[in-house]
């Protein structure tokens, strides 16, 4: 039975009920002072607990994605190998589709009135990184009149651990999508969404770490090489944008700064603007100043040329501790031209998949102002 599996947290209720109405019946008989008795209390007492923690942590993990499976939980996914055949004179395709699903389940007939979700793995060419993703493609790219269209591509990222599958299942990404487009409010747009924890469990922080993963290259490079060789996607400067939570929006943030090129906008929910070292980055910079100094966003809009990218970041008055440094993110953004920065500020949210929800949809008619199809 898989981590987020119904089965499991019914199991984890169900011995936690168990246990609670077993010690209660018990406890009269386990009054008597002998160590056998002691044990006993003892070991019911840890055992209910233990049902109920197991039972609360397996709620928030379907509820917020932090782990996809046991072995991701544990510290042991690994990330299987795709074999890139490469053809005469054409580009190397770094995408290998697995499945494809409805983008809502129930009744939305065909892909070309409601779109397509795809899952896929991806694999980077210069950085041989290897990731699991999932594509949401629009109904218009289906729909005959539409063969020669390109799209706008969002490369949308998780916070840490996370779980790409929450993208589609918590946070509603391609739904999203699909509804605004539906009403006018957005163009059609793919949809690239994986997390940025591309060398799991470690957390990179989308930084080329010394000896260890380029996960920046990835995401500036190798990504977005693997996308247009697959999909009909735009090719141009202004046809890219990225947007993601948490870490996933300090990494939006940074790829939007370093690679203007690439990524026309960047979109940061609830993001920080300097890469933390912790127990779960390990050392992501190898005693390397300028590296540090790269990672860390107040050092970049002081140090850097302004690039021509447009950035937006949110955050809540109430309920989220990076209130204060967003406001003086966005202070110091408004001195660089040509960038441009734009904000959404709640009153209150704090900082999960809820609050998220709440500005994903403007966030999404923002990137579709921004983003050419060319």
């Amino acid at each position: 039975m898989g981590l987020t599996s119904g089965a499991v947290l019914a199991l984890a209720v169900l011995s936690g009920v168990l246990l609670f109405t077993g010690t209660v019946w018990l406890w009269p008989r386990l009054a008597r002072q002998s160590w056998r008795t002691v044990g006993a209390r003892v070991g019911l007492l840890f055992a209910t607990q233990a049902a109920v923690f197991a039972a609360v942590a397996l709620v928030a993990n379907q509820s917020f994605g932090f782990y996809a499976s046991w072995a991701d939980l544990f510290g042991r996914e690994t990330g299987r190998g795709v074999v890139v055949d490469h053809s005469a004179g054409g580009a190397p395709s770094g995408v290998r589709v697995v499945d494809t699903r409805r983008v809502v389940p129930a009744g939305t007939g065909r892909p070309e009135s409601g779109g397509q979700v795809q899952r896929v793995e991806i694999v980077g060419r210069t950085t041989g990184i290897t990731t699991p993703a999932y594509v949401y493609l629009p109904p218009e790219y289906f729909q005959p009149r539409h063969r020669a269209r390109t799209f706008p591509v969002a490369v949308v990222l998780t916070g840490y651990p996370g779980t790409a599958e929450a993208l589609v299942d918590k946070l509603h990404y391609p739904r999203t999508a699909l509804n605004l487009a539906r009403d006018g409010r957005m163009r059609p747009m793919i949809l690239v969404m994986l997390r940025p924890t591309v060398a799991p469990p470690r957390d990179t922080e989308c930084v080329d770490v010394p000896g260890g993963p380029r996960a920046e290259s990835f995401f500036a490079r190798d990504l977005p090489e693997a996308v247009l060789g697959h999909y009909r996607v735009g090719r141009g400067p202004g046809s890219w944008g990225v947007v993601g939570n948490s870490t996933g929006g300090y990494c939006a943030l940074k790829l939007a700064l370093h690679h203007p090129g690439v990524y026309a906008a960047g979109a940061g929910l609830s993001a920080y603007y300097d890469a933390p070292v912790d127990a779960t980055t390990g050392d992501l910079f190898r005693g390397d100043r300028a590296l540090r100094n790269r990672a860390n966003l107040w050092w970049s809009l002081e140090h850097l040329p302004p690039p021509d990218t447009s950035l937006l970041v949110t955050s809540s008055r109430s309920g989220e501790s990076n209130y204060r440094d967003t406001l003086e993110f966005i202070e110091r953004a408004k001195r660089g031209k040509p960038t441009r920065i734009s904000s959404i500020i709640l009153e209150s949210g704090g900082h999960n998949f809820n609050t998220w929800r709440r500005e994903i949809p403007p966030t999404l008619e923002w990137l579709s102002e921004r983003l050419s199809p060319r």
